[in-house]
């Protein structure tokens, strides 16, 4: 296990000749926690941005769970990813930002759930299936090439299901009876699997300062794209948007309570497909940027 640390020829020089340009600016570390079949490569464009518009930012993009190693269980890879995580943050005194892409959204919460002393500021969660995932897209067909969506709850919802990271998140509205039953990370983090540390991940995770949920109509792999919003299926596969989610006015996790005290900002962007989040100009521009002080 490793962590890759990007950083471009000016921020090197700058830290070369001992000159502390992001501490001098207050610029927080920034943590970038990859996706499904992704790994540190993909988020040289993303760090490149973070340092021409904050020159000497501390960019860490974790080397871990990498390419195929991401179907492994979210609930390894929370464990695996907070090891490496904890000791930025505990050297990060005045706190560190986390943007975290696609499933690597999911990690972020789990981190942000079961640690009680974390530091983060800020939470990108760019274009992540924060309310699940039940799509026939490419995504799926790589992974279970002989389902359609209408029947891969006959393997995610089983013990067996349940050590592939896409299980982890895998919500069909049709059998909401087996999801409940069977989820053993979507459910919980959502508190609608009641367990007995529903309260203290609550308290956890309201420790941010800021949560950035980004997505758009033309992502092409979360399905439906408003689950970057929070927003899922009901039964007849009519969208619910956030706000009419029933964990969310049970405040089951914080997120109404974050939404009250004007903690979350919300940005929707046409145009662009799943695999250019990260490496969009635009999208780092007009909903990134700001937050990374």
């Amino acid at each position: 296990m490793r962590t890759s640390l990007d950083i471009n020829v000016n921020g090197l020089l700058l830290l070369l000749c001992g000159v502390n340009l992001a501490g001098t600016l207050g610029y927080k570390p920034v943590i970038i926690v990859h996706g499904l079949f992704d790994g540190p490569k993909q988020f040289l464009m993303m760090s490149r941005l973070i340092q021409e518009a904050h020159p000497g930012t501390n960019v860490s993009v974790i080397d871990l769970y990498d390419n195929m190693a991401s179907l492994k269980p979210l609930w390894e890879q929370v464990q695996g990813f907070k090891k490496l995580l904890y000791p930025i943050m505990q050297e990060a005194e005045n706190g560190i930002h986390l943007i975290c892409f696609s499933q690597g959204g999911l990690i972020c919460r789990g981190l942000l759930s079961t640690l009680p002393d974390h530091n983060v500021q800020s939470f990108i969660s760019l274009s992540s299936p924060q309310a699940g995932q039940y799509g026939d897209t490419d995504i799926l067909k790589m992974v279970f090439p002989h389902y359609l969506k209408a029947r891969v709850f006959h393997v995610c919802y089983s013990s067996v299901g349940q050590k592939w990271s896409i299980c982890n998140f895998w919500n069909d509205p049709h059998q909401r009876e087996r999801f409940l039953k069977s989820s053993n990370y979507l459910a919980l983090l959502n508190g609608e699997r009641p367990h007995r540390e529903i309260t203290e991940w609550r308290k956890n995770f309201l420790r941010i300062n800021k949560l950035v949920l980004i997505g758009g109509p033309d992502d092409g792999v979360i399905t439906p794209w408003e689950s970057s919003h929070f927003g899922f299926y009901d039964i007849n596969e009519t969208i619910v948007e956030m706000k009419n989610q029933e964990w969310y006015g049970r405040d089951s996790f914080g997120l109404k309570t974050l939404h009250a005290r004007g903690d979350l900002a919300v940005f929707v962007l046409s145009g662009v497909k799943h695999s250019y989040w990260h490496s969009n100009e635009t999208v780092f521009r007009d909903c990134i940027e700001e937050w990374l002080t």
